[in-house]
């Protein structure tokens, strides 16, 4: 008789512990589904296949522009690599972008000071995800067993793709979606705000390093016209097909630019102390400004763009675009795409 009671007993035990079995093997199971692999083709053209999770992104080549690709995602936070030793010594860039990641100082190099991939880094982060625009870093990366996808922007159009295919890539296709109709709606905007200039009255804008006669970035000759002026270079670049074009003193004088457009503070310095520089409009008027600096250089091809349009409008013609509109402008993109909420004295240094 006990011995049926020990199997009776023995067999209810077994009955209460299959089903908390059963359930561990349950929720094992749920916690990783939902987590799969994917496919993609980048810019390149390549098929890539994509980690379940991304939660690490190193930015080769072009970082400032890469950085701003990710950062727009809404993404700054999975960047982990320091920017190249040029950019870490740039206080104007650094600034900005260690208040949309964090994280930079941090995080190890992953290029050395002559651009060469210091990959014993790279292989002790491990990055999820590369982010490239040159063919040759992209097979230098793939070889180690890294994931990478290429982008390229040479085109204006191809930030959307750009835009498009990070959507797809970071599982933020509503992202991606909201940035294409902004970047749509805001040069609809500049052309309705500029309509109505008439052709004699456009102000000619010339860019760049004027001091060593170089016009470094062939988007310009986009973003000149939207705000409502007439690019210097513009007739000159007929003749070229590279990134940056090159000019001579004779040509600044024949052009003889209303306003001229630097990228630093040591360079308008530098035009100013140059005699030869003296008795162009520009000049003679103070018509000087400084390209912005906030997550990019908002001259080079950078997600900001079309706040450089409405930047450029605003030293143009400032009964066109205030600089509370401006401001408002910059407010909202960087909380709204960037999630950081700049301060009225940071959005007035920005303007200049």
């Amino acid at each position: 008789m006990k011995s049926i009671k020990k199997m009776m007993v023995l067999l209810l035990a077994m009955l209460l512990i299959i089903p908390c079995f059963s359930g561990c093997t349950q929720n094992k199971s749920t916690s990783t589904s939902g987590s799969t692999e994917r496919t993609v083709t980048d810019m390149a053209g390549r098929t890539v296949t994509l980690p379940a999770e991304i939660n690490k992104i190193g930015t080769f080549g072009a970082i400032g522009v890469l950085n701003t690709f990710v950062e727009t995602m809404g993404a700054g936070d999975k960047i982990c690599n320091e920017g190249s030793p040029s950019f870490v010594k740039t206080p104007s860039w650094s600034k900005y972008q260690y208040l949309f990641a964090p994280q930079l100082p941090n995080c190890l190099p992953f290029q050395g000071a002559d651009s060469e991939v210091l990959m014993e880094n790279v292989l002790s982060v491990k990055p999820d995800l590369c982010l490239t625009m040159d063919s040759a870093m992209t097979a230098q990366l793939e070889a180690q067993g890294l994931t990478v996808i290429q982008l390229s922007w040479t085109k204006t159009e191809d930030v959307k793709e750009c835009i498009t295919l990070l959507g797809e890539v970071l599982n933020k296709q509503d992202v991606a979606k909201d940035y294409l109709s902004y970047f749509d709606e805001m040069v609809a905007k500049a052309d309705k705000l500029t309509k109505n200039i008439a052709e004699a009255d456009k102000k000619k804008v010339v860019y760049g390093t004027i001091s060593e006669f170089k016009q470094p970035h062939i988007i310009a000759e986009w973003w000149i016209p939207e705000a409502g002026g007439i690019s210097a270079t513009s007739a000159a670049r007929t003749a070229t097909t590279g990134e940056t074009l090159t000019y001579t003193m004779e040509d600044l004088l024949q052009w003889k630019p209303d306003v001229m457009i630097v990228s630093a503070q040591s360079e308008k310095e530098k035009i100013l102390a140059d005699e030869r520089f003296v008795g162009l409009t520009a000049v003679t008027n103070n018509a000087i400004y400084i390209m912005p600096r906030v997550a990019h250089v908002w001259g080079n091809r950078t997600t900001e763009q079309p706040l450089t349009i409405m930047w450029t409008m605003n030293k143009l013609y400032p009964n066109i675009k205030s600089n509370k509109d401006l401001a408002d402008d910059i407010k909202y993109f960087y909380s709204h795409f960037l999630k950081y909420d700049f301060t009225d004295a940071q959005i007035q240094e920005i303007i200049g």
